[in-house]
């Protein structure tokens, strides 16, 4: 079959309305994506909310520079790292493929991206054509139990029956491997639900969801979390980061965080543009591993706003700390978000998500992004080996250090005043480690 060109219309939510951004296309031969291009669209180029699709291969800074021309991605890659971000990943790929009958990883890129629908992460949109408008909306609080029905015959590769077919609406733009969907509570804010598996060893939500109130704890910035109860099974449910509440023609506060308010008093739902750290780094999924917390934090300063920069990589190197008194290896770099703040017209660090420890016996353990300079072993003697590429002092560096380990050390107290039950606590308890267990007697000494 020779290649064949794909012809797609990108969108960009715009304060409340959708905005054609660009056209995007796609050659693709059979389900092998071969190359990509993009043009902005003159019109939404002369826009002064204008929101660029990712910093490299797409921005905007100098809009003559782009202006009638058509893009490549950079790096030689085949696909932009901001559509890329707006497309499906593992889980969403498996409810598309559920919806449409077909075998797994057996769709051109552009089939899935068609089929994520509107309520994607970011402000993107891709259509077939211009005059296309946006697919429903994710479906309300009281579907949750349906949702969970229906994402568990898609595991289990089950036919889903007509009344449960709200996942193929509300699940298919999501990323991970894990069941999930989206939902609006009452109010009519967005959520993301993350669903148990039958498969699971112990209750991922409830403890995914106390790990994340326990960074909270520590100082990272982190999302609104909860858990709600179907049944005996957990769902763990985080606010989507990516949209925030303001009236039509209003800032938000300069001082405020941007999930401060909701709905009421005439604020509409606005939507944040967003790229991973894969799209920051400039690689492939299959170099994530190959990269390192240093290589995010060379990102933040070449693309962050610059009055967040310094206080951006602060966060990244407490998060790097954080996942390593957890035994979070699961930091690869689609875990790793960056938002554009219209305060700022600039891309910041979006708040911490999917963290989740890792229960072991190992002695020596490992993160999936490199640490210091012996690499990805997950030691605080490696970790404030480069402490300079975030931009700290040694001295800096030891009081973050100590900041979180006064939080982990406490883990069971407050793992159980958030409602996890001791039996739960026993199975994941191996991932906590110990300062001793982590540091030389000499970096000891360095902490406050």
């Amino acid at each position: 079959m020779a290649a064949q060109d794909s012809k797609l219309m990108a969108f960009a939510h715009l304060g409340v309305a959708w905005a054609p951004c660009g056209q995007l296309i796609l050659t693709e031969d059979g389900d092998k994506l071969q190359a990509s291009s993009f043009a902005y669209g003159i019109n939404y180029l002369g826009r002064v909310d204008a929101l660029e699709v990712d910093p490299l291969g797409l921005s905007i800074a100098d809009r003559d520079a782009v202006r009638g021309k058509r893009l490549l991605p950079p790096g030689a890659l085949p696909f932009f790292g901001g559509i890329r971000d707006a497309a499906p990943d593992a889980w969403g790929r498996r409810v598309i493929e559920a919806k449409l009958r077909v075998p797994a990883n057996s769709l051109p890129e552009s089939q899935y991206l068609l089929h994520a629908g509107s309520e994607r992460v970011g402000a993107l949109d891709i259509r077939r054509s211009i005059q296309d408008g946006p697919t429903s909306g994710a479906s309300n609080w009281h579907t949750l139990a349906h949702l969970m029905e229906a994402a568990e015959r898609i595991e289990e590769g089950a036919a889903v029956p007509a009344h449960l077919e709200a996942i193929f609406q509300d699940g298919t733009a999501l990323g991970g491997a894990r069941p999930k969907a989206s939902v609006r509570d009452e109010a009519g804010v967005l959520w993301l639900a993350k669903f148990s598996s039958r498969q699971d060893r112990f209750d991922i939500p409830g403890v995914e969801c106390a790990s994340l109130r326990l960074a909270q704890e520590a100082g990272l910035h982190v999302p609104p979390v909860r858990n709600e109860m179907l049944g005996e099974r957990r769902i763990m449910l985080i606010r989507r980061f990516d949209r925030y509440w303001m009236a039509p023609g209003a800032q938000l506060a300069q001082d405020a965080g941007w999930l401060a308010l909701g709905p009421g008093e005439g604020r509409v739902e606005h939507r944040m543009g967003f790229v991973s750290g894969l799209t920051l780094v400039a690689c492939d999924e299959t170099e994530s591993r190959t990269k390192s917390y240093a290589d995010l934090a060379d990102a933040v300063r070449r693309y962050c706003h610059p009055s967040v920069i310094r206080a951006n990589n602060e966060e990244l190197f407490k998060r790097m700390v954080y996942n390593l008194f957890v035994s979070n290896d699961d930091d690869h770099l689609r875990n790793h978000g960056f938002v554009w703040d219209p305060r700022l017209m600039g891309w910041r660090l979006s708040p911490l998500y999917d963290v989740l420890p890792r229960p072991s016996i190992a002695l020596e353990r490992f993160l999936h992004l490199g640490v210091g300079p012996e690499g990805r072993t997950a030691t605080l003697d490696n970790a404030l080996g480069w402490h300079a590429r975030f931009t700290l002092s040694q001295a800096r560096a030891c009081e973050l250090i100590d900041q979180i380990w006064r939080v982990v050390r406490e883990w069971r107290v407050y793992f159980e005043a958030f409602g996890l039950p001791a039996e739960q606590m026993e199975r994941v308890a191996t991932a906590f480690r110990h300062v001793d267990d982590v540091s030389t007697p000499a970096l000891r000494k360095l902490l406050p």
